[in-house]
């Protein structure tokens, strides 16, 4: 699926570095559109990956990348995160440094 405009994309097709979605022309080997991509995780990747890759929504050369088939089976995962982030957060919101 494109991470951009949600085009379903044939995965079982290997997805090169110059791969382009149908749709919108975006770059599909990227990390957005990576089931490994975790904002927020180290280097934003839940794969040891040696080097950051500086634009997540350009074409890269990871050799971690495997594509995501379904955004929306993963997006929980990330909402619940923010849930917990913001939960944390909020705990110190009230706290003045002096």
């Amino acid at each position: 699926m494109c991470w951009k405009c949600g085009k379903s994309i044939d995965t079982t097709e290997t997805i090169y570095r110059d791969s382009l979605c149908p749709e919108c022309g975006a770059d599909l080997h990227c990390c957005r559109n990576c089931r490994f991509y975790a904002p927020g995780a180290h280097y934003d990747c839940r794969e040891t990956v040696q080097e950051p890759v500086a634009d997540k929504e350009e074409a890269n050369f990871c050799d971690s990348f495997s594509p995501v088939s379904d955004f929306s089976a993963d997006n929980g995962g990330n909402d619940e995160a923010k849930k917990a982030r913001d939960a944390f957060n909020s705990l110190f919101g009230s706290l003045v440094c002096v």
